[in-house]
Formats: structure tokens, C-alpha cells, sequence
């Protein structure tokens, strides 16, 4: 984990020469002894011979003769600064800690997370595997051009038999040869590599001297059909020699078709045939697990070869266009044997570079196999490749790359294949400056690289160019690679990945988080775009789990804060007792699928650690204005993880994985008479100090009956019907007027209507009731309140009940003239609360029944019942000796309602004008 966590202490203090990294692919196959390679055999020479490949002897006329020296010279500007663009991303990902087995799959991976890095790795491994099928059948058909049978050549010994089953057996011993090369070790094949490398090296020697050695000379080509296709037309060739009218005719464009395919050449597809060929930058970087030193020698060696190769381009393209016409150059692509001082050293050279692009694709597919295996992404489908040899050899993941080459030859020929290979590469190479750049976005202070010669901007352009060349090389493959990228991307997240690597993503969201948090002024904060910001205090998730998703559903998009107060003095612990119970609230936030934060606290009393919530949860703009309470009442909580199937647990008490069950991480709700957390003067007093501080109350009760498909994140659906009834007046308070539109009631109004936008509640039926003073006339306060609904635009079914028969005299009350801290007796006060419950019961009543005079009218039939209540929560007496009096007539007020949520709005919240 240490290793994991921290990759540059663990390389730069505890590593030298083979740093022994964990067996789970953290240094390679074998740890550290099969780190022996160095830069110039384990990334110079693979890479310079993957860049390479045919092209530079098959392919170098082609590009020269159809494109013209300016624009092959173009052509090649452009490829290799979309190369060098990613090698700048490399060199910055190599240097900044230890890189372990699987190259680019490794950097992809610890950096965009295991989803895309799978995904990827799984892509570029194939195109690996592809590639040395197409590598392989490349050299059958360049050998069968000379020693087949069916040879069309003026030279050679034609020998081999030919027919697609030769072609198979030709290349299948050819995979034999290689496959058993690289199951010997990266030892034998960095020797290999290199006796490659010297014939290669030969072989370009010879041609560069030719140019110089040989003189002016004729050359003659096949016959090509004419354009009718009736005959073979003798076509001839000129090797001039340095001349200036041959260049000065090369230098422009002369696009024709190719005798190959017969197709019309263009800009586009002589580009993509050059840059196939120049895409084996990550040669080096897959042998990371090989390596002495990886951190040096990825960059170091990729740079080096990279020059090397862009040089030796260069070189030929303008020796070519001094020397050969341009019947010679679009008609014999392997021109090079022709004008060679020793044609067989040519061929010698482009059957070693085909050889050696075969080798390093294998080998390469093997190691990002193996990593793959080893960080366990894909289950038991690779287990066979986690097999090494005592000698740290992947022989397993060698086997399983044969096996799958052996499948792709079958295929025959591969033409379109290659370019679904260079695609696949082109994605992982976009996918490394992806990574880059999301390190250098997210500002990590532990993002310092050594290699400095990069930017956001070189990593951007970098992504950008590798998706456009995608796209010109071929749109269909370019398109499906993103597809297919997308479904193993959503096939390893349902499968669940490892989470230490650390993911950039995280670090992105952070950064920007931040940042927007602070532009979020609150001084410029406005009624039009109020949204409830909830702060729900819990005592144990197990009582109050449909509590906590009814705050879900009121929340509207604001913030949602689930706080706990964990009841100590720090000063008589030896450590926080509250830092460990985060893994499990967060746990739960996840199985109750609830889009809250936690905030949990230490505190000596409920009351003061609610005090710190309430100061302290949030941050900027983003803080709670809204505290939700569950009610205060004799009632036993029930234990809902016991009927809830969101938290059904196995029978042993243990999640899959080996974690703990989350129901033996929360204690078992509290037994009936058992002492409380919290005393009634303490619950009212909390309410109190809330008030204070500019924050608005809810508090709910009997929300576990609350039926379970209101509490669900899909639709609610229309079978029955119900009712959500709104009480936006001071039921406590027995004096007629409009008292419905002040801000308490005001904010019933809204947090009602925000509850209808949820899905769930998108079939319940809003009813307000207006409550009519002894003296007011039926209709005319109703006029007034559809009036106001229609300026909040707010749909909503109004009904007048009578208040006069329990509203008493009209004389006046002190300071806020409710029952509660008025002068009225105890016995009055609760007569009046049993009165309010007896109309909001009647009227629940009439819903049900559907009676005469019901809200549905009819003959007593069964009509919509009311699913959820609002009503008004009067303030807390001044006095905080009258605190229990008061939390009785609230118990009077609300009792056998149903669910029910006590508000009290101390905020403006809504807005009629645009």
C-alpha cells in the first residue's frame, strides 16, 4: 500500500539498480532481477525498429512519388509532431515517480483510473496482438515475392509454393520463431533486437551509399495493365543520379493511383500509410517492467530514437527525389534493391525489420497482458497470464498473446485490420497526453516531473491531433475504437476496480470545485434562485432511513448535509472517535442512494455539537439554511435496514469483499424507555438556536409511514391518487386575516412545491386550506390566494374550513400572540391544539371518505387519502421554562396526522417578478 501510495519514496529511498517493488506487478514480472535492460538495448533499439518497420524500404517511394518532396517533407513535419507531442506526455508521466510493468497501460491507468485505463490497455494490447499478425504476414508476402512460385518479379528463385494454407504455415512458423524468443526472456530478445538492429542499420547503409556509389541507370519495371485493362504496358524507370531537373520535377504533388490496390491516391490516404509506419513510440515504454532505470531511460531513449528516425527519413526522402524519377518512384516501391551496390543486403534488411516490429509487438503485448492480469481487472479471463517463470518471464502472458496471433492469421490478409491497429494505438496515445494534462490541470503539489520541456498545451494538442489523425486514417475504426472504449469502460465500472491508485479525476473535481466555490458570492445571492439547502441531524440511520430520503426529495438540487453529533470530550480520549465512523456514514449515503455530504462532530451535548453544524457545515456559498429534525415523541423507532432491501445483508454479517455489514456498524435503535441522547429542553432549545441564526425548521414525524414507492427515485405512479395538504397558516394562533402570506407561510408553499417536482410525487395532489376568520365571507380571501398561487405560478387546489369555531375572542396576545407564549391557560392552550388536529384530521377525513362537502364530492366512494401533511410550526416560547409546554402542544397538534412536516420559514423564498 505504502509502495502504491507513495511510488517516489518508494523509488528514490528505497530503490537502486532493480528496486524490489510488490510481487502484484509493481516492478515488472520478476521484481527485481529482470530488471537488467538499459536505454539503448530495452527503448532505443525496439522503438527504432517499431518506427521503422517496412516502411522505410517499401513504402518511402510511394509517399515521395504521389506526394512530391514538399509535401512528403509536410507530411512527415506533421506526423512526428503529433509524435513528439505525446513523447513530451511520456517523458513528463516517466519522470514523475516509479513506472512499473505495462508502459503506457500503467501510465494510463494509475493516472485516468482503472475504467479508462483498462479499457485502453485492453484496446492497445489488441492492437499489439494485431500488429504482429500484420507484421508477420508482411514479411510472408515479401518473401513470396522473391522465392514464391508465383513471383512476378524479373529475379528470383521461386521455390516456396504459395496459396492462402502456404501463407498460414509460413506464418505460423514465423510466430513459432518469434513466440519462442520472447518466452526465453527479455534477455534473448534485447539480443535478438539488437543482431536486428545491425542488419538494419547494414541494410540502410548499403542504400544510402548506392545513392552515392551508383551510377545513372535504367530500370525495368513490371507491365501494368493499360487503362482499358486488354494489355501489359513495358514501363521503364531512371535512376539519374544527383540531378537537379529530377528534383526540381519531384518536388510537386503527382497523386495517381496506386498499382497495388488501384485505388486514386490522395493527401489523406498517402498520409496514413506513412504515419502506420511511425507509430511504434511506445516500443520502449512497454518494456517498462524490463528496465534498469525506467524513469530515465523511457524518456532519454524515445527522445533518442525519435531523432534518429525522423533523420533517417529526411535523409532518404531527399536522396530519393535528387535520383529516381517519378515513373520509378510510383511504380516499384522496393526501387531500393534496384539501384542497391548489393541488392540482397535490401532484402535482408526489410525481412529483419519485419522480424523485429513482430518481435517488439509480441513482446510488448505480453508485458501490458501481464500487468493487466496482474491488477486483476478482468476476473479469471486472464488469470493465465499472471504465470511467470522463476526468472521473472511472463511466459504465460506470451503464450496467451501466441495463441491469439495464430487466431488473427487466419484472417489471411490484414489490409483493413492495419489500419484498425493504428487507430487503436492513436487512442492510447491520445489517452497519455489525456493523462498528462489532467495532471497538469489538477495542480497536484506531488505532479513535478524532472522532464520540464512540456505544458497543458503541448498535451492538449497532443489529444486533439491524435483524434483528428483517427479520424483521417479511417472514420469507421476510429468510431468504433471510441465505442468500444466506452463499453469496456462501463464493463470494468460495473465490475468495480481497485481504489488506491488514485484517481486524477478526483484531483480535476477538486480543483474546479474549488475554484467555482470561489466565485459562488453570497452577496450576490437572490430570492429568484433560492433552493433549500438541508441539514439533516441523525441520531442512528436505523430509525430514520425514510426520513433521510424524504430530505433527499426536498433538497431540489441544493445542498444535502447529513450530521451526526458523536457525544465525548476530546480532552479525556486518546484520539477522535469521530474520523473511523466516516467510512460507514459515507457507506450508508451510498446504499440509501441519497445525493448528501456527512458532517459529524464531537461534542459534550446534542445541542452544542448541532451549534457546530450549523456554523460550520458547508463552505462559501454552498451552507445549510435549513435545519431537519426528526420529532420529539414517545413513539419506538423501528429498525428500517431490517425491512429496507437496499440493506439486506448476508447472513454472516459481511459485505462481498470481506468489508463489514453495514448494519454491524450502526448501533440497534434505541429501546422503548431506554434514556435519550437528547432531552425535550435540549430538542426545543436546538430548534431555538436555529431560529436565531437566520436558519429555517423542519421538523417530521411519522415519515416511516410513508409508503414506499413515495420515498423511490423513479415515478410514483397514478394508480391511486394522493394528496399533499398544506396548512399555511398558525394553527396555534386563533386570529382571522391573511396571515397566509407572511414568509413562514410562504415557505410551506414552496417546500410543498418543490416536493411535487419530484417523480415520486408527480401524481399527488396539492390541496391549501384556507382558514376564514368569524367575520370573513366564503370567497373572497380564496380569490386573493389564487391570485397569489397564480403569480407563483404554484398548481394547487384551494379550500376554505371554517376557523371561527375554534378561534375564541379576538383580544390581543403579547409580542406574537400564539397560544404558546401568550397569556392563555394550559388547559385552553391545549384545548385549541386538540382542536387543530380534530380540522386537519376532518379534513383528511373528508379526502378519504369523499363525502358531501369533501374536497372530491360523491356519494361516499373511496377517494385520494392525504400522503403527506404541512403544517406551521409556531416559534419557541421566549421563555425556556415554557420549552415542554410547548413540545406538548406541538405532540397535540400533529398527533395521529399521518407524516407530517412542521415548518417554520424565517427566509423570503419566493418570486414573482422574471
Amino acid at each position: 500500500m505504502a509502495n502504491e501510495n507513495s511510488p517516489l519514496l518508494a523509488y528514490r529511498l528505497l530503490g537502486e539498480e532493480g528496486v524490489a517493488f510488490p510481487a502484484n506487478g509493481a516492478g515488472g514480472p520478476g521484481g527485481a532481477s529482470a530488471r537488467k535492460l538499459s536505454t539503448f538495448l530495452g527503448v532505443v533499439v525496439p522503438t527504432v525498429l517499431s518506427m521503422f518497420s517496412i516502411v522505410v524500404f517499401l513504402r518511402i517511394g510511394f509517399v515521395v512519388g504521389h506526394a512530391g518532396l514538399l509535401q512528403a517533407l509536410a507530411m512527415l513535419l506533421v506526423a512526428y509532431f503529433i509524435l513528439a507531442l505525446t513523447v513530451l506526455s511520456v517523458c513528463a508521466i516517466a519522470t514523475n515517480g516509479a513506472v512499473r510493468g505495462g508502459g503506457a497501460y500503467f501510465m494510463i491507468s494509475r493516472t485516468l483510473g482503472p475504467e479508462v485505463g483498462g479499457s485502453i490497455g485492453l484496446m492497445f494490447y489488441l492492437a499489439n496482438v494485431c500488429g504482429c499478425a500484420v507484421s508477420l504476414l508482411g514479411l510472408v508476402e515479401a518473401v513470396l515475392d522473391v522465392f514464391g512460385t508465383d513471383a512476378t518479379g524479373s529475379s528470383g528463385l521461386r521455390v516456396l509454393p504459395q496459396g492462402y494454407g502456404w501463407s498460414l504455415l509460413y506464418g505460423s512458423l514465423l510466430l513459432g520463431l518469434v513466440g519462442g524468443v520472447c518466452t526465453l526472456g527479455a534477455g534473448l530478445y534485447a539480443r535478438a533486437s539488437f543482431l536486428t538492429f545491425l542488419l538494419v542499420s547494414g541494410s540502410l547503409a548499403s542504400v544510402l551509399v548506392s545513392f552515392v556509389a551508383v551510377g545513372p541507370r535504367i530500370i525495368h519495371l513490371t507491365p501494368r495493365p493499360g487503362s482499358n485493362g486488354s494489355s501489359l504496358l513495358p514501363q521503364v524507370g531512371h535512376f539519374t543520379g544527383f540531378n537537379s531537373s529530377t528534383l526540381k520535377a519531384n518536388l510537386g504533388a503527382g497523386y495517381s493511383k496506386d498499382y497495388t490496390t488501384g485505388a486514386m491516391m490522395t493527401f489523406a490516404s498517402v498520409f496514413a500509410v506513412l504515419f502506420n509506419g511511425c507509430t511504434g513510440i511506445m516500443a520502449g515504454a512497454n518494456m517498462s517492467g524490463e528496465l534498469k532505470d525506467p524513469s530515465r531511460a523511457i524518456p532519454l531513449g524515445t527522445i533518442v530514437a525519435v531523432a534518429y528516425t525522423f533523420f533517417i527519413y529526411i535523409l532518404l526522402f531527399f536522396l530519393s527525389s535528387f535520383t529516381c524519377d517519378r515513373t520509378l518512384l510510383q511504380e516499384d516501391y522496393g526501387f531500393f534493391r534496384a539501384i542497391s551496390v548489393w541488392p540482397p543486403l535490401v532484402l535482408i534488411g526489410i525481412y529483419a525489420t519485419a522480424l523485429s516490429a513482430s518481435m517488439s509487438s509480441l513482446i510488448g503485448a505480453s508485458r501490458i497482458l501481464h500487468a493487466l492480469a496482474q491488477d486483476d481487472l478482468f476476473g479469471m479471463i486472464l488469470a493465465p497470464a499472471k504465470v511467470v517463470s522463476q526468472g521473472g518471464n511472463p511466459w504465460g502472458a506470451v503464450l496467451y498473446s501466441w495463441v491469439l496471433v495464430q487466431l488473427v492469421l487466419l484472417a489471411g490478409k490484414l489490409n483493413t485490420l492495419a489500419a484498425v491497429v493504428t487507430v487503436f494505438y492513436l487512442v492510447a496515445y491520445a489517452a497519455v497526453d489525456l493523462s498528462c494534462l489532467s495532471l497538469e490541470w489538477a495542480s497536484a503539489p506531488n505532479f513535478r516531473p524532472t522532464f520540464s520541456l512540456f505544458s497543458w498545451h503541448t498535451c492538449l494538442l497532443g489529444v486533439a491531433s491524435c483524434l483528428l489523425m483517427m479520424f483521417l486514417i479511417s472514420p469507421g475504426a476510429a468510431g468504433g475504437s471510441l465505442l468500444l472504449m466506452g463499453l469496456l469502460s462501463a464493463l470494468l465500472t460495473a465490475r468495480g476496480g481497485p481504489s488506491s491508485w488514485g484517481y486524477v479525476s478526483q484531483a480535476l473535481l477538486f480543483h474546479q470545485v474549488r475554484k467555482y466555490l470561489l466565485r459562488l458570492d453570497v452577496r450576490k445571492e437572490h430570492v429568484k434562485f433560492w433552493r433549500p439547502q438541508l441539514l439533516l441531524l441523525v441520531g442512528n440511520p436505523r430509525g430514520a432511513l425514510p426520513l433521510l430520503r424524504l430530505a433527499n426529495q426536498l433538497k431540489k438540487g441544493g445542498l444535502y448535509v447529513l450530521g451526526h453529533v458523536t457525544l465525548g470530550d476530546l480532552d479525556c480520549l486518546p484520539s477522535d472517535p469521530v474520523q473511523p465512523l466516516y467510512g460507514a456514514w459515507l457507506s450508508l449515503v451510498d446504499r440509501a442512494q441519497v445525493k448528501a455530504f456527512v458532517d459529524l462532530t464531537l461534542s459534550p451535548s446534542v445541542r452544542q455539537g448541532a451549534q457546530h453544524l450549523l456554523r460550520i457545515s458547508g463552505l462559501g456559498g454552498m451552507k445549510p439554511n435549513t435545519l431537519v429534525l426528526g420529532f420529539y415523541d414517545d413513539t419506538p423507532p423501528q429498525d428500517h435496514f431490517l425491512t429496507d432491501p437496499a440493506f439486506s445483508e448476508p447472513a454472516e454479517g459481511t459485505q462481498e469483499g470481506g468489508s463489514p455489514a453495514l448494519s454491524t456498524l450502526f448501533p440497534p435503535p434505541r429501546a422503548p424507555g431506554s434514556p435519550r441522547a437528547l432531552s425535550p429542553q435540549d430538542y426545543v432549545a436546538t430548534v431555538a438556536d436555529a431560529l436565531k441564526m437566520n436558519k429555517n425548521v423542519v421538523l417530521a414525524r411519522a415519515c416511516g409511514a410513508l409508503p414506499p414507492e413515495r420515498l423511490s427515485r423513479g415515478s410514483g405512479g397514478t394508480s391511486h391518487p394522493h394528496h399533499v395538504d398544506v396548512w399555511p397558516l398558525n394553527l396555534l394562533r386563533p386570529r382571522g386575516g391573511p396571515g397566509y402570506v407572511d414568509v413562514c407561510g410562504l415557505f410551506l408553499l414552496q417546500m410543498a412545491t418543490i416536493l411535487g417536482m419530484v417523480p415520486a410525487w408527480h401524481s399527488a395532489r396539492l390541496r391549501i386550506f384556507l382558514c376564514l376568520g368569524p367575520r370573513e365571507a366564503p370567497g373572497a380571501a380564496e380569490g386573493r390566494l389564487r391570485a397569489l398561487l397564480s403569480q407563483l405560478r404554484i398548481r394547487a387546489k384551494v379550500q376554505e374550513v371554517m376557523w371561527g369555531d375554534v378561534a375564541g375572542s379576538g383580544e390581543p396576545e403579547e409580542e406574537e400572540g400564539d397560544f404558546v407564549n401568550g397569556r392563555r391557560g394550559e388547559e385552553e392552550a391545549e384545548a385549541l391544539a386538540c382542536s387543530a388536529n380534530a380540522l386537519v384530521q376532518a379534513q383528511q377525513g373528508r379526502g378519504r371518505r369523499g363525502g358531501p362537502g369533501g374536497p372530491e364530492g360523491g356519494d361516499g366512494e373511496e377517494g385520494p387519502t392525504t400522503a403527506l401533511t404541512f403544517l406551521y410550526l409556531p416559534r419557541p416560547p421566549a421563555d425556556p421554562a415554557r420549552y415542554p409546554r410547548y413540545l406538548a402542544l406541538l405532540e397535540i397538534l400533529s398527533r395521529d396526522l399521518g407524516p407530517t412536516l412542521l415548518i417554520h420559514g424565517v427566509t423570503p423564498v419566493t418570486c414573482t417578478d422574471l
